[in-house]
């Protein structure tokens, strides 16, 4: 698979670094973990606008409630999933097939690479554990004195905070798809 026209010329390395800092600059100016990181790999690699829309339901560790999986691990095992995932005609409702299993784990296997990045990198998952290390606290962001607090803290703001989350799940996925062979220059 090939990148966007505009990218083509970049080498693995930029592409890296394009992921991003496209991931950092959707999370800062549309908010949305999940989305956002979908969005930085969609400008990249131009699957589906749907893709995009359907990632949103994850922000914010599950519906602003900071207590589920990151929403940057979520979107990005959606693309993830999106180009070495099981697909439909490998599902049964009616047998086990062996070989359909065996799909399933495949694609495990390659999620299993963003999330092994993620416990290498924060030591977790979940939403709030990350945002106990890079605020002191957790916010629980569907309350909207927490939200501006929360901004008021630079969560979409500080280069540090949750948009370098984005980014770096953006560029791990990326590295993923050029180590499986799914992105060629």
């Amino acid at each position: 698979m090939k990148v966007r026209e505009k990218y083509q010329s970049l080498s693995r390395q930029e592409l890296q670094d394009k992921a991003y800092e496209l991931g950092v600059n959707y999370e800062r100016n549309s908010y949305s973990c999940s989305q956002s990181t979908v969005a930085a790999l969609h400008e990249i690699l131009g699957f589906e606008d749907e893709i995009v829309k359907v990632a949103t339901s994850s922000c914010a560790g599950q519906a602003l409630q900071t207590i589920g999986t990151c929403g940057a691990l979520v979107g990005g095992t959606m693309v993830l999933d999106y180009y070495l995932g099981r697909p439909i005609e490998n599902l049964s409702d009616r047998e086990v097939i062996p070989a359909n299993i065996d799909a399933a784990l495949s694609s495990i296997a390659v999620a299993r690479l963003l999330y092994d990045k993620y416990v290498s990198e924060y030591g977790t998952i979940i939403c709030g554990h990350i945002q106990a290390q890079l605020f002191g606290r957790v916010y629980y962001l569907a309350d909207p004195d927490e939200l501006e607090k929360f901004e008021a803290a630079g969560g979409h703001t500080d280069p540090k905070k949750c948009v370098n989350i984005i980014g770096n799940a953006a560029r791990w996925v990326i590295e993923i798809l050029f180590e499986k062979g799914v992105i060629k220059l």
